[in-house]
Formats: C-alpha cells, sequence, structure tokens
C-alpha cells in the first residue's frame, strides 16, 4: 500500500503519514470471529505493572485468525475481503471455504478479493496457497511457518516480512528468517506462499505523540531526568552524565553490552547460522 504524507499545517502533521488503505475491502469485521478484548494496560493478575509503556489507546476487538488452516485440509477457500486488524501490522483476509465456513487468515502481499486459496500438502504455487516445505521449490519466499508440525505458524507473521526456502535435505528443511538467521523445521511442517501484506508499514512517521497513545503507547522518560530514588541514572543539577560504569536499567542491571536471552536447547540445536553470520553447525 502507497504511504499518504500530509501538509505541515500544524506541527503535528509535519512529517506525519499514514498508510492508504485503498485495499481495504470491509471496514467492519466478521461478528462471528470476533471476541472483546480487556485492555490490560501492562498489567498482571495482581494489578502489578509489569510491562511499563502502555495503556489506554483505541478499544479493540480481537479478531480469530486461523494460522493452522490445516483442519481445511482440500477444501477450497475464496477471499471475500482484505481488512484490517488493529492487534497486527499485517492485513487479513477473510476467506469463504466452500463448506460455507468462514476464517481469517494473514494476507499475502497482492492478493485480491475473488482469489482462491488451498491448504493442501501439495497444491499450487502461488501466494496465500499453504502447502508442506517439502513440496516448495528451493529459493522460494513463505511467511506463517510452522517451527513443529501441527502447531501452526509462529514465525514469519508481521507486515512485509518473508522467509526463504534455503534447501530440503532428508527430514529437515533449512529456512532462511527475516533477521538473516537459517534454522531447520521439518519438511512436514507447513508455510503459506508470498510475502506478508502491508510492506510499507515500516515507512510510516507516527508524527505526533498523541497518535502513539491512540496506539496504547504511553510516554518513556530518560532515567537522567528521575530523581536517585527512581533510577541509577538519576539525581545531580541539570543534565548530567549517569556517573556510572555503564549504564544500567532502573533496577539496576546491566542495560548496554551483556546477553540477557535464555539459552534454549530445542531453539540452538535448530539454528545453522546465526543473525550476525556465524556459523553453529
Amino acid at each position: 500500500m502507497p504511504v499518504k504524507k500530509y501538509k505541515a499545517t500544524t506541527p503535528g502533521r509535519r512529517d506525519m503519514s499514514v498508510l492508504d488503505y485503498s485495499v481495504i475491502t470491509r471496514r467492519k469485521p466478521e461478528k462471528s470471529l470476533v471476541v472483546g478484548k480487556k485492555s490490560r494496560a501492562g498489567r498482571n493478575n495482581q494489578g502489578k505493572i509489569t510491562v511499563r509503556h502502555q495503556g489506554g489507546g483505541h478499544k479493540k476487538l480481537l479478531r480469530k485468525v486461523d494460522f493452522r488452516q490445516t483442519d481445511k485440509l482440500g477444501v477450497p477457500g475464496k477471499v471475500t475481503s482484505i481488512e484490517y486488524d488493529p492487534n497486527r501490522t499485517a492485513l487479513l483476509m477473510l476467506v469463504t471455504y466452500a463448506d460455507g465456513d468462514k476464517r481469517y487468515h494473514l494476507a499475502p502481499e497482492g492478493i485480491k478479493v475473488g482469489d482462491s486459496v488451498m491448504t493442501k500438502e501439495k497444491a499450487r504455487i502461488t501466494p496465500g496457497n499453504r502447502v508442506m516445505l517439502k513440496h516448495l521449490p528451493v529459493g522460494h519466499s513463505v511467511f506463517n511457518i510452522e517451527l513443529e508440525r501441527n502447531k501452526g505458524g509462529q514465525v514469519v507473521r508481521s507486515a512485509g516480512t518473508r522467509a526463504t526456502l534455503v534447501a530440503v535435505e532428508k527430514d529437515l528443511a533449512q529456512i532462511k528468517l527475516p533477521s538473516g538467521e537459517t534454522r531447520t523445521v521439518h519438511k512436514n511442517c507447513y508455510a503459506t506462499i508470498g510475502t506478508v501484506s502491508n510492506i510499507d508499514h515500516s515507512l510510516i512517521k507516527i508524527g505526533k505523540a498523541g497518535r502513539s497513545r491512540w496506539l496504547g503507547i504511553r510516554p518513556s522518560v530518560r532515567g537522567k531526568a528521575m530523581n536517585p530514588v527512581d533510577h541509577p541514572h538519576g539525581g545531580g543539577e541539570g543534565n548530567q552524565p549517569c556517573g556510572l560504569p555503564h549504564p544500567k536499567t532502573p533496577w539496576g542491571y546491566a542495560a548496554l553490552g551483556v546477553k540477557t536471552r535464555r539459552r534454549k536447547k530445542f531453539s540452538d540445536a535448530s539454528i545453522i547460522r546465526r543473525r550476525n553470520g556465524s556459523k553453529l553447525i
């Protein structure tokens, strides 16, 4: 979708841009496929804030998106509409199957109302069809990829992203993810052909603070602008350096240059090449 820019009639309008939603064919979602969504505002079941800078924003409805699609194997579907989803960056397509059932799927780039889609072990190589990795030609673009068989798509689901099928050897398929990481998944895992829709999403400029509030994003404050009781960087007269060997989080942990990811045996065993290019296998 093209990006629409505004004239600088106000400071907030200057450099602001929005997506031209001309490809969207339906404004209200399918009633049978939505549920209410309660705003958690970054709080846990005790009411304590566990994720900062969240809260407020416009009320949203949660669309039930089918990331698996394998219970419709061999049933032809037709794209009824292309819709906006406030809970994700990608667009959704409403698919009506031959048996009358309706499902929401992630829309691939270039899909149009009236196009046919199919979930099958081996189907035509067209955007929107969902097939097993072993039946795809090497070098093809895929998204919404399963990491475990029959679990549903878990990775490559945000706007404009795509992975590349690098190789299929024995029981494993090698996938190059958008991050640059190359990893293996079982060749019988399913993936959707094409690129996720809304590829211009990364070009959007919010433009003003109020628009972030509509999205449920609350303001963030620099640590050095706080008092010593509130942050390790706080205190001092005027603009002062943090006065520490290295920056810290509000809770006293190292903020930069320290690895924070937990090791996952299953995940590491499946990685062939890291994002930084280092080879593991």
